[in-house]
């Protein structure tokens, strides 16, 4: 059955706001090492950086029909998240579609298929993570769903589900879980940052990460020739 689910549970704006400016490696950390999509999902430019709620779209490969009917039931802050019933390299988004999700309020794209018009794009300052770059036009024949879970470049995605992204690549957030890890990802910039002092000053991090008796435990051994 295919669908188009309107209504979907967002998590706390603030929440949203802490985890994207706090950025991919940090929250990945932050949750267990967990949540990180596969590494082809690339930013289409150095500078994009974007973090909301998903609204997923499933489509079939080659057909951006799916992509057009999610327009509607975006929210502002939202992110995008396009995934296909099997292997594409379309590209199946390009500025038009940009400009859509811009007037709706719509903070980027992650999509496990090709995109165009990246020049446009770039020059829109509309973030977009895709699998692949390709001027491949597409059609809008076929049936998909809307706001439906989805796996995206190896990740199981919620609608609703926090999607932050940076040139480190794309991490999601379950969306029940967005102010535990906040607040986790929080603990860890304090704590990276005494560790930074720590290295600024010439401290070595074999020390004051108590590595020394980690190397003894493994067999290693120091020797001077």
């Amino acid at each position: 059955m295919h669908k188009i689910v309107r209504k979907i549970q967002r998590p706390d704006p603030e929440d949203v706001r802490i985890l994207g400016d706090l950025g991919v490696a940090t929250v990945h950390e932050a949750q267990g090492r967990t949540g990180l999509a596969k590494p082809y999902l690339r930013p289409i430019y150095p500078q994009a950086k974007a973090a909301g709620p998903a609204v997923t779209v499933s489509c079939q490969p080659g057909d951006n029909l799916m992509i057009h009917a999610a327009v509607e039931v975006c929210k502002p802050g939202d992110i995008l998240v396009v995934t296909c019933t099997s292997d594409s390299t379309d590209g199946m988004f390009g500025d038009l579609l940009a400009t859509s999700l811009i007037a709706h309020g719509v903070k980027g794209l992650v999509i496990d298929a090709g995109v165009r018009d990246v020049g446009e794009l770039t020059a829109m300052d509309f973030p977009v993570w895709a699998k692949a770059i390709h001027a491949q036009g597409t059609v809008k024949n076929t049936a998909g769903s809307v706001n439906v879970p989805v796996i995206c470049a190896g990740v199981a995605i919620q609608p609703g589900d926090v999607i932050v992204g940076d040139v480190d690549g794309i991490v999601v957030v379950p969306r029940e879980k967005a102010a535990e890890v906040a607040k986790s990802s929080q603990a860890r910039v304090s704590k990276e940052e005494k560790s930074r002092e720590k290295l600024r000053s010439g401290e070595l991090g074999i020390d004051f990460y108590g590595l020394r008796v980690k190397l003894k435990e493994l067999g290693v051994e120091y020797v001077d020739e």
